[in-house]
């Protein structure tokens, strides 16, 4: 069992004397503040904050984040309060244990909703202390390292939530050997049988494998001898659990995991590594296409090495990395290697710490945008998983982006506004699709307009967290303002039925109507109007009760459509008005106005509720396009659909699509949805066809 004794020894090879007698006054107060209390296994409580500090005395992190781990539970557990820590240890200790205790006074909903909101209140303390994490993860794995005594249902969940949300975290900061014992142990938790029987095969497939491995291992060493290059080679084993998800997600067989020998090549200088790679692609024959230099450009996460893959004898795939000391260290320990805190702190490290700024930057500024804490942890979870894509700015600069992102992620990864106002694209010099999947390498350039929005559809494709959480706060915060805005237009003309003027309201009717409709403030009960949950004739009714429903004049303004665009304001696709036909408007719940035609059936039955029904009319000028359907009967002959879609290009309309339907062999039925902009335009495209020698039949489908 491990000591304060043992640990002071330890702590004594890097950190001077008083900064241990710090360390040491943390744990004697903790452990005061623990008395009496027992771990799950029966041990005393304050082996688990002694254990935890000892994992980060491995990574040699500073005196204070091994106060903060001694005390890490104290605020939750005892009745000791952050005050209290700040006197006795100062604020900063005080600030990484508060970060670090969970949230445990709020209750949650469900259980998603308590393990996304401590995640936000993580995200937030990592901002102000990237340490915070570290005594996290620290904490972490000591839990899953004791998770035995662990009823079966809590251990599944821990070990869900740590290879969900902590081994991707540690990956997202380099720590690779914290991560392979999370997501090992996580996955022992979860797939015990699996866990062993791959062991198992594991087991036997090494001592397989063994003489090879040695082979090529002398063979490598022996070659980069022979050229002076002085480096160490290693093979490399690969993971219980990376070895399952390859075979999951890759589809693969366990031999076919198995039958990659992979070797790392650790040399003195960058300069080597490249004369390195020279060496073991003249020994064996590189495969094309499989060699990626993360030196040049690091991931994301501040890894640095060069990959590649070779065939060797017996024609076995052999993966090589080759990388520096520093780069080992830095792509096992990652952000731990040196820690910012300490003065010796090199380039590489600075780089690496930079990047998880920057990354936990991106995080707030998704917080802030996320509607809740469930939509904010589910773009978390995107960017967490780790394949990148590389890309260029026009100006050469480059921006990591998840794999399978679109022009629409780039977009927003150069700057939200960017994002908001994108067009069109072009990628490597030619216009592209917004919705094109992107590949290393490639220089995206992006066209934006005035005045442009983000568009619903963007959602279907952006793969990047902060793409999805800007386009969603954005067409959050428009809907919120254009049901505010046909919120006041239907009560506008509710009150207008009664003769009375909304805009002439005193405070006092204000306040009445607030107050019979239990709303907060007036946009919030306009909105609810908007959205079609209240009807405007009810609310306007609370302050004028003796009037009859029935008194609608026809003389009052009806509410005017000028525009194809809008969220609050729907065009019914069963009937599909276009401009020009008589139309009437419905209220539907969370919709807001749908407009259908005067005479579609399915307003018929709507009608029987009056408040529900709105008197519309088109503006004199409405812009944008609108759908109808139109069914065309054709003799069959070859080329038909190129004829008419060519006349309604002509036209100026546009085909959003075709449905061909084959009657008998000589007739064909075509149905058509194409854009037009009012009943003229479609007149004149509904007259281009029918003179068209073989149109038997043409006219607008309805319902």
């Amino acid at each position: 069992m491990q000591t304060i004794e043992a640990l002071s020894h330890r702590l004594s090879s890097y950190l001077e004397a008083p900064q241990i007698n710090l360390v040491r006054r943390a744990y004697y107060y903790a452990e005061q503040a623990h008395d009496g209390q027992k771990r799950r296994s029966g041990e005393a409580y304050i082996t688990h904050p002694l254990a935890v500090a000892d994992i980060l005395a491995t990574m040699h992190m500073d005196h204070q984040s091994l106060m903060a781990a001694m005390l890490h539970d104290v605020i939750e557990d005892t009745g000791i309060s952050k005050k209290a820590i700040a006197a006795q240890f100062g604020d900063s200790v005080a600030d990484l244990v508060d970060g670090v205790s969970k949230l445990t006074q709020i209750e949650f909903e469900s259980h998603a909703e308590k393990q996304a909101e401590n995640f936000q209140k993580m995200a937030l303390a990592m901002a102000n202390d990237l340490r915070v994490i570290l005594v996290k993860l620290a904490d972490r794995l000591h839990n899953m390292r004791t998770l035995g005594a662990m009823p079966p249902e809590k251990k599944r969940r821990i070990a869900k939530e740590t290879l969900e949300i902590y081994a991707p975290i540690a990956h997202r900061l380099g720590m690779n050997d914290l991560r392979l014992e999370l997501e090992d142990r996580g996955f022992y938790t979860m797939y015990p049988l699996r866990a062993t029987r791959l062991q198992a095969a594991l087991k036997s497939a090494r001592g397989n494998r063994k003489e090879l491995v040695e082979q090529i291992q002398t063979a490598l060493e022996k070659r980069l001898t022979s050229e002076n290059l002085t480096a160490i080679v290693i093979g490399r084993e690969k993971h219980l659990f990376s070895i399952y998800e390859k075979m999951r997600t890759k589809k693969k067989f366990f031999k076919e995991i198995m039958d990659v020998y992979a070797f790392r090549i650790i040399v003195d200088s960058v300069d080597t590594c490249y004369r390195a790679l020279g060496v073991v692609h003249n020994l064996y024959k590189p495969v094309a296409g499989e060699f990626k230099d993360y030196i040049a450009i690091p991931k994301a996460n501040g890894y640095q090495s060069l990959h590649t893959v070779l065939v060797g004898m017996h024609g076995v795939p052999i993966e090589v990395q080759i990388r520096t000391k520093e780069m080992d260290e830095m792509a096992n320990s990652g952000i731990a290697a040196h820690f910012l805190y300490k003065s010796n702190s090199s380039d590489t490290v600075n780089i690496s710490h930079n990047r998880a700024r920057q990354w936990v930057q991106g995080l707030l500024e998704m917080q802030r945008r996320a509607g809740d804490s469930l939509e904010f942890i589910e773009n978390v979870k995107i960017d967490l998983f780790p394949d990148e894509v590389y890309v260029f700015t026009p100006k050469g600069k480059i921006v990591e982006l998840p794999t399978g992102a679109t022009a629409v992620d780039f977009a927003y990864a150069v700057h939200t506004d960017v994002g908001n106002a994108c067009v069109a694209c072009r990628i490597n010099g030619r216009l592209a699709p917004l919705s094109q999947p992107l590949s290393s390498g490639q220089k995206v350039t992006i066209m934006t307009a005035q005045g442009a929005q983000p568009n619903p559809n963007w959602l279907n494709f952006a793969v990047s967290g902060k793409a999805r959480s800007a386009i969603r706060h954005f067409l959050k915060n428009q809907r919120h303002h254009q049901s505010i805005a046909l919120g006041r237009r239907l009560l506008s003309k509710a009150f207008s039925d009664l003769q009375m003027n909304y805009e002439q309201l005193s405070d006092e009717q204000q306040q009445k109507l607030l107050l019979d409709t239990k709303m907060e403030s007036l946009d919030a009960l306009l909105e609810d109007i908007g959205l079609g949950n209240r009807i405007a004739m009810t609310v306007a009714k609370l302050l004028k009760p003796e009037t009859d429903i029935k008194v609608r004049t026809s003389t009052n303004a009806p509410i005017t459509i000028d525009s194809a665009e809008g969220m609050m304001i729907s065009f019914a696709r069963c009937c599909r008005p276009i401009p020009g036909d008589p139309i009437v408007g419905h209220i539907s719940s969370g919709k807001g106005l749908v407009i259908h035609q005067d005479t579609c059936r399915n307003i018929a039955d709507l009608r029987s509720s009056p408040e529900k029904i709105s008197q519309v009319n088109w503006a004199a000028n409405v812009s944008g396009e609108f759908l109808v359907d139109v069914r065309v009967e054709v003799k069959s002959e070859r080329g038909i659909i190129a004829t008419i879609a060519n006349r309604i290009n002509e036209e100026a309309g546009s085909i959003e699509h075709i449905n061909v339907q084959e009657r008998d062999a000589h007739n064909s039925v075509i149905n058509l949805c194409i854009g037009v902009q009012n009943r003229v335009h479609l007149a004149n495209i509904l007259r281009r066809i029918r003179l068209m020698s073989f149109v038997i039949r043409i006219h607008r489908s309805k319902n």
